[in-house]
Formats: structure tokens, C-alpha cells, sequence
């Protein structure tokens, strides 16, 4: 075992429980929000306790042993309701069948990161759930050496039960619990040895997953308060529009209609975070009985809408100030793929430069340019937004689908013009997030409509809203050149990215840092249209890029394409150019996911009419290498099957790990394939599922497996890494199987010459 200082998580518990106070808990409302009947059900799964003893902010022990484990992010799919409370519960030494697991409220002078994004969920939370574990199992042993009179050193916990060897004492934790809840928290605590794990790296199901199969309410749709109304909002049909006037008399007098109302989010000189973005500020609420009469009745609203002016927005990005520009007009596609070709060919700004990258393209005997393209996503969750308000005069209560409550609750407190303490925000279950939800102005607007109601409001958007107001995955642009030598070496390499309204570079990934001349520049094309972080942000665009023409430099070179990697992640390793602090990424982790993958797949050695593709990348403190088998069925492409290489530390819930490499190849393959939202006078062409194309089943690989690298590290990200390699080794398998390079997204658009 390993002793750590309790000093943070003593304080934290101090200040933020009961603990200083005794700790007795009674009527523990984990069955509160539960209807009757589904309450007996589980009362008959698990014989609930009569009393809970809270021995910190993260549990509480039942008298009868079952415990209660909080689980403090936002689950959006990635399974953190599980995985978290199995990380406590195993330096706890609890039996996972007497585990119960609960929504932790929002408290992030307790709980600390409770955000869904960036695949920092475990990583950020790994130290403090195991110290509370391990606190929570001290305190346990201390009560229990203070019963029997021995010293706590002598005192073993396994599996729930406290015993003494030499005297034959045993009991379980709810025997002791009441006790424990009374012990002052320790200075010190031992941490598991990772040998020692009994939970951690053991697969558990979902504790989800037999209400969401049966349909009981879990996620923020679901939400129904007794004089609930339902609100709907209408915005203007195009970027580049804001609201002038408005006439709603008819559809006041429609069945249900409680009100119709202008709603402005934000005020002028509000300090916006990146988190605060809204595609419109100034929207027509419509507040009523129903969802379809609220739906019925917006159609039914005359609205005038007007060109927005230029503005330019201050915004705080943690701490960084920044100036955002948004020029008016209304803008298109076309217009915006041209402006980036044509940027693309001027001189970008410079993020990084190794040794003298024009003189060496300069002498070249042969140079290698390609350029790739991708256009704007939606997010398109299952869920569309919706949030539940109940605003008085002095209190706020919400309740829904947020990936950042911890940073949109200030926003909604000033707002109202309430304290921040009298702001009360809970997570429900989320239908999906991708980035979608990091954004929630759709909170402040259901806060602000049940403000003025004066009633309990569950705002909900249609999917047509959601496809029509943002937030979009940016369009981006890439231009890459290769320079050999007349040996044919590479002897420079040029990256230059741009895009609507950021570019995708990331100057100090790989291959930076392996070549002699290295140039990396960027360049952006400022818009009116909301854009925002989409599953692995800019990594999503810029990895299938950089691993197609990867691919490419390659076959110029005769070299295989793992081969050829390995070579310069080696030469990274051993003899890095630069200074090796700069690089984002570990040489020997990066190349040890290729190894591994080469390994499982018998690279090299695949049957005939097998056509391969191999991407890796390093995103999110992560490494992935993927191999993509492609065969021709009746003279089509079809993904027979994905193998994954990962190296994201230590896999706490292989399961859920494996569902997260899944669902993330899946979805890479149908954006990359198939997935596109393009603009006309400022206007998204695609509304709904019936324009906007997404993989459907038949298309899916017809088999993904997946391999972890086991090498001990502490946790690192997994829902978004292996997200953006499969569109490379997607783009690389096709080429194998077609005889056709893939420059611009969506591949089934584009329709290339055959090479050669």
C-alpha cells in the first residue's frame, strides 16, 4: 500500500458534510424521487437499511452494510456512473452487490471537476475518489480497533467485513458504521497497491442499464414536476438575423397557450465565458400546457426578423481574455471553402519552426502536397436540449442534461439576480452530449422563462431547433507538403491548417519533433456562425488528415506505413529535434500502440481482398493505433472489421472502456463517411435526419476488437481518443480497396480519380 497526506480531502470533507457534526443520517432520500412501485422493486433487489451513517461527502453506510456511493460528473454515455463509484468502492473494500449509486449534487468545493469534457472525468477525479475510499475504510478500522481494544494496524477490511485475528473478532461496516461517522478523519491514509485491485480493471454493467432498457426516467426529457409547463423558443432562421418585432396575439388564443414573450439571455456587457456562447440572444418564448400545443402555436407567432451588425465579444477562456469577431451578413458554404483554398496559399502564422524548413523544400528532389477539407457538424444527441426551471423570488431550482453545471451556474445566478448559494442545479442521465452540452444557454433560457411565469418550466428544443441554433463542429482546411531528398528521405515536412472560425493545428504533435525541417502554421476565417468543441475537438479533423498523407509519404518512400511511423517515432525518441519539452506527445507510448496493433492484427499477413488501412494519433493524454479491413461486396466498400490499440493508463471498467473505443470508431466512420451541414445566406441546409446523414446499422464494422496496453499508469482520457485516427485509417483503407485518395469529408461526396 502507498501513504498519502489527507490534508485536501480532510479539509474538504470538514467543510462540506456532516462529518464535524456526528454524521447520523435518517430517511436517506436515495428512494425519494422513486415512484411506489419501482421503489418496492428495489427494495426487493436490495433489503434497504433503516438508517445511513454518512462517513464523507462521496458515502454513506447503511446499517445493514449496503452503501451508497455519489457519483459527482455528468453521465453522458460514457459510463462514469459506473466506473467512478467502482474506483471508491474498491479502496472502501466493499462487495460491488451491496453498492448502490447515486447523482452527486452539484458541489465543486467537495467533489472538485465535475465536468463532462475533455475526457477528464477519471483522470481528474482518480486521486480524490480512491483517498475518499481509502479514508472512509480507516475510519471503519479505527471504530473497530476503538470496540475491541487493539491497536488499528491489527484490524484487516475485506469485502465489507472488519476482522481481528488474534481475538476472532468480525463484524460487517453497518455495524460499525455509526461509529466510524463519529471518528475525526485521519491525517493519513494507506492507497491500494495496484496488485491489490479487486474492482478496478474488473468488468461491472451499467448501473443504468436495466432502468434504461425498461424505460424508467432517467435522463432530463424525462423530467415532470405537478404544474409543470412546457416552453418552446423561436429563433431567427438564418445567422446573421436577430429579432425586430414580433405579433402573437393568434397564437395566444391558441388551445393551452399560457403566454408568448421576448427572452434576452444575456445582457450587453455580461462577461461571457467559452462556455456561455449562444447562437441568439434575443429569442420568442412560447410557454404552455403541452409540448405539441407549444410546438403548434410557435408556427403560428409573426415574427420579424433583421441583419445583425458586426460585433466583436469579449470572452474569458479560464483566464485568458480574448476578442471574438462576429461580422454580419449571411453566409455559405461555397463561399467559406473558397476563402479557405485561398488563405491556404498565403503565409499562415507561424506556431513552430525547426531548422530551415524553406530552404529545404527549396532543394528537394521531389515534394508531396496535398490538401484535405472537412465542412461543419452538428452534435445531434438523441436527447435534444432541455432543461427543467423553477424560479422564485428567492430561489432557483434546475434540473436536466448539462455537461458543465459547475460553470453555468454563476451565469444563471447573476442572471437572476439571485446569490450564487440560492442557485441549485442536479444532473439527470444525458442522451448524448459530444460537446453539445459543455454550452448551456439553454439553461439560462428555461431559468429565464420560469422567472417569468412564475411557474415550474421544462424548456424543450426540437430536433430542428437543435440542427438550426448551434453549436457546430468547425469547418477546417489542412494543406500538407512532404520534401525528399534525391535518396528519397524525408527531409521536411509543412503543415499549414485553418478554419471556420479556428484552425485545427496542433504545432507540437506528431510528426514534429522527428523531422530536421518542420513548419507548422495556422489561420482562421472569423464567422457569425456558432461553433463549438465536438467530440475530440480539432483532433477530430486534423488526425485523419495528417495519417492519410502519412500514408502517402510513405508509398512515395516504398516504405511500409507502420514501419515508416515507427521510424520517426524513433527518431523522436532517440534523437528529437527541438527541444523534447515542447513535444505533446511520449515517442515510446505513441509507438507502443502501433507495435501492439501490428501485433494483433498479423499486419502484413492479411488474407487476399482484405484491404487495409492503419491510423494512430495522441489526443487527451491518450494513444490509439487503429487497423481498418475493407472488402468489395458487390462493388462496394464494406468495413468487415476495426482492431484498436490503447494506451489510456489503467482501464478501470474494460467493459465500459471497450463500449467508449466502440461507439467512438462507429461514429468517426459515419462522419468521415457519410455526415455534413452546409449553409446557404446563412440558413443550415439540413433541418433533420431526413438531410443531415448519419452511419446507419448496416454500415457499422462488422466486428471491432479492442486491446489495452497494461502498463500501470494513472488513468487517462478514453471517450474521445479513439475518435479521430479511424477517419485516416477509414480514408487509407479505402485507397487500398478503390484505388482512390480521399481529400475532402464527407468521403461519400467525394468522388476523386482514381490514383494512377
Amino acid at each position: 500500500m502507498t501513504l498519502v497526506k489527507t490534508q485536501i480531502g480532510r479539509r474538504a470533507f470538514i467543510k462540506n458534510t456532516s462529518l464535524a457534526g456526528g454524521g447520523l443520517v435518517l430517511g436517506f432520500s436515495f428512494l425519494n424521487a422513486c415512484k411506489p412501485k419501482v421503489a418496492e422493486a428495489l427494495a426487493v433487489e436490495i433489503e434497504m437499511p433503516k438508517e445511513w451513517f454518512e462517513i464523507n461527502g462521496y458515502l454513506k453506510i447503511g446499517d445493514n452494510g449496503i452503501v451508497t456511493i455519489m457519483s459527482p460528473n455528468p453521465e453522458i454515455g460514457q459510463n462514469v456512473r459506473t466506473s467512478m463509484p467502482m474506483i471508491l468502492a474498491d479502496e472502501l473494500e466493499i462487495d460491488w452487490k451491496d453498492v448502490l449509486v447515486e447523482q452527486a449534487p452539484l458541489n465543486t468545493n467537495l467533489y472538485s471537476w465535475q465536468v463532462a469534457g475533455g475526457s477528464r472525468s477519471i483522470m481528474n477525479s482518480w486521486q480524490n475518489l480512491r483517498m475518499a475510499g481509502a479514508t472512509a475504510r480507516q475510519m471503519l478500522k479505527q471504530a473497530a480497533a476503538n470496540a475491541w481494544q487493539v491497536p488499528v494496524g491489527e484490524i484487516k477490511a475485506v469485502a465489507g467485513v472488519l476482522s481481528h485475528e488474534a481475538s476472532g473478532n468480525s463484524v460487517g461496516y453497518g455495524e460499525m458504521a455509526s461509529a466510524a461517522s463519529q471518528i475525526e478523519v485521519p491525517e493519513e491514509v494507506e492507497l491500494k497497491d495496484r496488485s491489490e485491485f479487486s474492482i478496478i480493471g474488473t468488468s461491472r454493467k451499467n448501473v443504468d442499464g436495466k432502468k434504461i432498457v425498461t424505460g424508467q426516467p432517467l435522463f432530463g426529457i424525462d423530467v415532470q414536476r405537478e404544474g409543470m409547463l412546457i416552453a418552446s423558443l423561436a429563433h431567427p432562421p438564418a445567422f446573421g438575423m436577430k429579432l425586430k418585432s414580433f405579433d402573437a396575439e393568434e397564437a395566444k388564443q391558441m388551445p393551452g397557450i399560457r403566454d408568448v414573450f421576448s427572452v434576452k439571455l444575456y445582457d450587453d456587457d455580461f462577461k461571457k465565458m467559452a462556455f456561455h456562447h449562444t447562437a441568439f440572444n434575443e429569442l420568442v418564448a412560447v410557454v404552455g400546457e403541452t409540448t405539441w400545443q407549444v410546438m403548434q402555436a410557435k408556427k403560428a407567432v409573426k415574427i420579424e426578423w433583421e441583419a445583425s451588425p458586426d460585433t466583436v465579444v469579449g470572452m474569458s477562456l479560464f483566464g485568458n481574455e480574448m476578442k471574438v469577431s462576429h461580422p454580419s451578413g449571411m453566409e455559405n458554404s461555397d463561399t467559406h471553402n473558397a476563402k479557405l483554398k485561398e488563405l491556404s496559399a498565403r503565409k499562415g502564422k507561424v506556431a513552430r519552426r525547426d531548422g530551415n524548413p524553406e530552404a529545404a523544400f527549396a532543394n528537394a528532389a521531389k515534394v508531396i502536397e496535398r490538401s484535405y477539407s472537412c465542412p461543419f457538424l452538428a452534435h445531434n444527441t438523441m436527447e435534444p436540449m432541455n432543461f427543467f426551471a423553477n424560479v422564485t423570488e428567492d430561489h432557483a431550482e434546475l434540473l436536466g442534461p448539462t455537461q458543465t453545471p459547475e460553470w453555468m451556474e454563476p451565469a444563471i445566478a447573476e442572471r437572476l439576480g439571485l446569490p450564487l448559494e440560492k442557485v441549485d442545479i442536479q444532473m439527470t442521465r444525458q442522451g448524448g452530449g459530444f460537446g453539445r452540452r459543455l454550452y448551456g444557454h439553454f439553461m439560462v433560457e428555461a431559468a429565464v422563462i420560469s422567472q417569468q411565469m412564475k411557474a415550474p418550466v421544462k424548456l424543450v428544443y426540437s430536433r430542428e431547433d437543435d440542427m438550426s441554433q448551434g453549436m457546430y463542429r468547425p469547418a477546417y482546411y489542412a494543406t500538407y507538403r512532404a520534401a525528399l531528398d534525391e535518396d528519397n528521405n524525408l527531409v521536411a515536412f509543412h503543415v499549414k491548417a485553418g478554419g471556420v472560425p479556428e484552425s485545427p493545428l496542433f504545432a507540437n504533435r506528431f510528426p514534429a519533433g522527428a523531422i530536421d525541417h518542420y513548419l507548422a502554421e495556422g489561420y482562421t476565417i472569423d464567422s457569425n456562425i456558432t461553433t463549438g468543441a465536438f467530440r475530440a475537438p480539432r483532433s477530430n479533423f486534423i488526425a485523419g488528415a495528417e495519417q492519410s498523407f502519412l500514408d502517402e509519404v510513405a508509398e512515395e518512400m516504398g516504405k511500409d506505413p507502420i514501419d515508416f511511423r515507427l521510424e520517426l517515432l524513433k527518431r523522436a525518441e532517440e534523437n528529437p529535434v527541438g527541444d523534447p519539452e515542447t513535444n505533446d506527445y511520449e515517442a515510446a507510448r505513441y509507438a507502443g500502440v502501433l507495435e501492439l496493433v501490428r501485433e494483433k492484427t498479423n499486419w502484413g499477413q492479411n488474407d487476399a481482398g482484405v484491404h487495409r488501412g492503419v491510423s494512430a494519433y495522441f489526443c487527451h493524454n491518450s494513444y490509439v493505433a487503429q487497423v481498418l479491413d475493407m472488402v468489395m461486396e458487390n462493388g462496394k466498400p464494406t468495413v468487415q472489421k476495426v482492431t484498436s490499440a490503447i494506451d489510456c493508463g489503467i482501464v478501470v471498467n474494460p467493459d465500459a472502456a471497450t463500449n467508449m473505443a466502440e461507439g467512438g470508431i462507429i461514429d468517426g466512420i459515419g462522419h468521415a463517411m457519410y455526415s455534413a451541414l452546409t449553409f446557404k445566406d446563412g440558413a443550415p441546409e439540413q433541418h433533420n435526419f431526413d438531410r443531415y446523414r448519419l452511419i446507419r446499422h448496416k454500415e457499422a464494422p462488422k466486428e471491432i476488437e479492442t486491446h489495452f496496453v497494461d502498463n500501470g499508469i494513472d488513468p487517462t482520457g478514453m471517450g474521445e481518443p479513439p475518435f479521430p485516427p479511424i477517419m485516416g485509417a477509414l480514408a487509407n483503407a479505402l485507397y487500398r480497396a478503390t484505388g482512390r485518395r480521399h481529400y475532402h469529408q464527407p468521403f461519400i461526396s467525394d468522388k476523386p480519380p482514381l490514383v494512377g
